[in-house]
């Protein structure tokens, strides 16, 4: 976590256009004026240095709680583990960084399960972000995690 070099920053951005603008056909605002405040958590291939999964994680506006988002793992590498590995990182820095507070995110509806094997729970009804369909869910601050544990470490 903390300040993206350029190279990292380009790396960053290209992964997520990459997948969330033309992987998922969705014109959206990238560039929303959030990353600079937020903490921002990247796995990178040990070999090559490429980026492999990436998330935000913002600081939690008044009486709200740490938000995650831009979670996203590179096509390449899906399937290994990596999400899990990159929601348990991101869980446990919101937990270091903003302790007693709860976190929040917007999902894809199609990732409501994966979520909830994390400890969050929906909040919201589904709605429609950009033309695909999301759910607001929230972590309780200090709930367990239901059902996932990870047996050894992820090396992308």
């Amino acid at each position: 976590m903390g300040d993206l070099s350029p190279t990292r920053l380009h790396a960053v951005l290209r992964l997520r256009v990459d997948v969330f603008v033309v992987e998922q056909a969705c014109a959206y605002a990238e560039i929303d004026g959030l990353d600079p405040l937020a903490r921002h958590l990247l796995v990178e291939d040990a070999d090559s240095g490429q980026l492999a999964a990436y998330l935000r994680l913002l600081p939690p506006e008044a009486g709200g709680g740490v938000r995650l988002g831009r979670i996203v793992i590179a096509p390449a590498r899906r399937g290994i583990g990596l999400g899990g590995y990159l929601m348990e990182e991101g869980l446990a820095e919101a937990a270091r960084a903003f302790p007693g507070r709860d976190v929040e995110l917007s999902a894809q509806a199609h990732l409501l399960k994966f979520y909830r094997s994390h400890g969050f729970e929906a909040v919201s009804e589904t709605y429609l972000e950009d033309g695909i369909p999301h759910i607001d869910m929230r972590k309780a601050a200090g709930s367990p995690v239901a059902g996932q544990t990870r047996t050894g470490p992820i090396h992308p």
